[in-house]
């Protein structure tokens, strides 16, 4: 049974249940030593360890603007401060993936400690095998080639989940929010839809040109949450102003022949994509627009 599962059933039974599921996914669930004491910079599996200051545990959360109904999940979890925080500060549903089971063992005792073991739990496991598909935030203090690694793995994840790093970036993936805490970085992506393609737009109640036969498609490229592409009402080609992709919301505008500015926000499902469309001085009508193969 995959992490993820045990997680949906974790909302609708008690936290034993929890743990019980969990295990049967990691069959190593040893809490290690009651008396562990981590030290700053021992040895883990691929990093060292090093504890993010509570200053910027708390800013990491608020860039993700972590609510009740998040499910954080925290990579590497160490000592178990960030999903602690992100369960007894904001109130969400946590859940921490730790290698070292003397460090499972202290962030459970931990948890418990802050009262919020039934909402912070915490696994020993590897997060290159590890399920983390259900989070709709992901923490992680990692090193930047690990940072790479994860990359293609968050960018499957539902459009609109957001991941947090301490001090390490995404390479070329630009983030969306960034801070600065006395000399130590938190960076913030928010996992894009895939919107690259042509898509043809059906609102009959439209016309996009002068000829009301005309059907409107645009064609979109795509680097990571960047979009460029252009509109095309009927035969003309027209640049698209200012397109804007933020998790499963695209927004963007062009000049139709009329010489008027059609302003579009949508949101995209897969390989379809539906909204509104506004003109000054129009009432704003609903779209359908759908991706096309090839």
């Amino acid at each position: 049974m995959k992490i993820a599962l045990a997680l949906r059933r974790f909302a609708l039974s008690s936290a034993a249940a929890l743990l019980l599921c969990a295990g049967a996914v990691h069959a190593q669930s040893s809490t290690g030593s009651t008396n562990f004491e981590p030290v700053v910079g021992q040895a883990g599996k691929d990093v060292i360890w090093v504890p993010t200051p509570p200053l910027l545990v708390d800013r990491m959360l608020k860039m993700a603007q972590v609510t009740s109904r998040d499910t954080v999940v925290d990579l590497g979890s160490g000592d178990g401060r960030i999903a602690i925080a992100a369960a007894r500060d904001f109130g969400a549903r946590a859940y921490g993936l730790e290698f070292n089971p003397d460090m499972v063992g202290l962030s459970r005792r931990e948890s418990a400690k802050a009262g919020v073991s039934s909402r912070a739990t915490f696994e020993q496991a590897d997060i290159y095998k590890a399920d983390f598909s259900f989070a709709t935030v992901v923490t992680m203090y990692l090193l930047p080639n690990i940072n790479l690694d994860m990359r293609p793995i968050v960018l499957r994840m539902k459009p609109g989940t957001r991941v947090v790093s301490h001090q390490f970036t995404m390479g070329e993936w630009s983030p969306d929010d960034t801070a600065d805490m006395s000399g130590r970085n938190a960076y913030l992506w928010i996992v894009p839809a895939r919107v690259e393609g042509r898509w043809t737009f059906d609102a009959p109640q439209v016309n996009w040109t002068k000829n009301a036969a005309d059907v409107l498609s645009i064609t979109l490229r795509q680097d990571f949450q960047k979009v460029s592409g252009h509109a095309s009402p009927g035969n003309t080609t027209l640049g698209l102003r200012a397109p804007l992709l933020t998790g499963d919301r695209l927004r963007f505008s062009f000049v139709d022949d009329n010489g008027r500015m059609r302003e579009f926000n949508a949101t995209v499902n897969g390989d379809t994509m539906t909204g509104e469309a506004r003109v000054e001085g129009e009432a704003p009508v609903r779209f359908t627009a759908r991706r096309q193969p090839g």
